[in-house]
């Protein structure tokens, strides 16, 4: 995978199973967004293929492809008036029939992920009305709304307070699990907040920018020395009882002796 003549990602191959939640991680332009979209079907790789259920994503009709992936860019931006419910609602468009219009179910579907969101209240509001954080919630919404056993998020936190972090957090946990769904699912996302991928993900890619990376299981993976190396910052890991967080390494202590500092 590259962009422009630097080379992002080199010779990756790697399944995103059932149950798993990944996180991928690194600094600004080690190529998280251009992996999502790669993996979404936006773009293709420099080589390889990326395949859904053992079947390359060429190889699918784009209304079944988005019935087993959906996918919530970095950013979302709104064209025209529209209400809450109505945006969430248009993700159900790969499900439609006929003549396309909305059924019971897919209100129900819209009305689901709003809640698993928070969002209830908010479901007769005009969207361009909405805060930047209360919109990507709303994004966040749709996908779900989608009903793929794929989701590729790409920086669902974004805008968004610790609160609401954490209840986006938890509500994919359980989405994963099925417990809305029916049926376990992958999660593939972009983060910058290292302990929120600990504490959240199954799994982590950790981009280099350079080509390199390393996959795994997510805390053999965001350790202090390989996310210091990938951010340019040397790390530590700190631990309270049960809990445990990367932080920057303090500076190294002045030598020089200042009676004043005293």
């Amino acid at each position: 995978m590259r962009a422009g003549s630097r080379t992002l990602v080199e010779s990756l191959t790697q399944a995103f199973g059932a149950g798993e939640i990944w996180c991928v991680a690194g600094a600004n332009g080690a190529g998280k967004t251009t992996l999502i979209g790669a993996l979404a079907g936006l773009h293709a790789g420099a080589s390889g293929h990326v395949e859904v259920d053992g079947v390359a994503l060429a190889d699918w009709p784009l209304v079944r492809l988005a019935r087993r992936r959906a996918l919530m860019p970095q950013d979302v931006r709104d064209a025209f008036s529209a209400s809450v419910l109505d945006t969430v609602l248009l993700n159900r468009y790969p499900h439609l029939s006929g003549w396309g219009w909305e059924g019971d179910d897919d209100r129900a579907a819209a009305q689901a992920a709003l809640a698993a969101l928070g969002l209830e209240a908010l479901a007769a509001r005009d969207v361009l009305s909405l805060s930047g954080g209360e919109r990507q919630r709303v994004a966040l919404a749709a996908v779900l709304c989608q009903a793929a056993p794929l989701l590729l998020l790409d920086e669902p936190l974004a805008h968004l307070d610790l609160h609401h972090q954490i209840a986006c957090l938890e509500a994919l946990a359980r989405w994963v699990r099925g417990e809305s769904a029916g049926a376990p699912r992958a999660i593939v996302f972009s983060c910058h907040d290292l302990n929120l991928a600990r504490r959240y993900a199954t799994h982590a890619l950790l981009l280099d920018g350079r080509g390199g990376f390393h996959a795994g299981a997510v805390r053999d993976v965001l350790t202090p020395e390989r996310a210091g190396a990938a951010f340019g910052h040397p790390l530590v890991l700190i631990r309270e009882g049960a809990h445990e967080a990367l932080v920057p390494a303090l500076a190294a202590a002045s030598s020089v002796d200042n009676p004043r500092a005293r």
